[in-house]
């Protein structure tokens, strides 16, 4: 069984509030030396057999289609993933 992996994240030009809000409780919490935050959206495909460049072009697909919002959010990584 093969894996692959999409990460979304919010386009630079986006509000984040989502990752302003981890960006101020890490420094509550001890964590310091972190100037910033984005957080984003990751997907697990899983398909029968192994990743071949057809399921990486039909994750693309999806991920340019459904998987993100192209209007605020861009596709950053569709690779192949390790499998559990």
């Amino acid at each position: 069984m093969g894996r692959v992996v999409v990460d979304v994240m919010p386009k630079p030009e986006m509000l984040d509030p989502q990752g302003k809000a981890v960006a101020r409780a890490l420094p509550r919490l001890g964590i310091d030396g972190f100037v910033s935050v984005r957080q984003g959206k990751r997907f697990e495909l899983e398909v029968e057999g192994p990743v071949t460049e057809q399921v990486l072009a039909a994750a693309r697909e999806a991920a340019a289609t459904l998987l993100s919002n192209p209007v605020i959010e861009d596709v950053v990584n569709v690779a192949e993933g390790q499998p559990r």
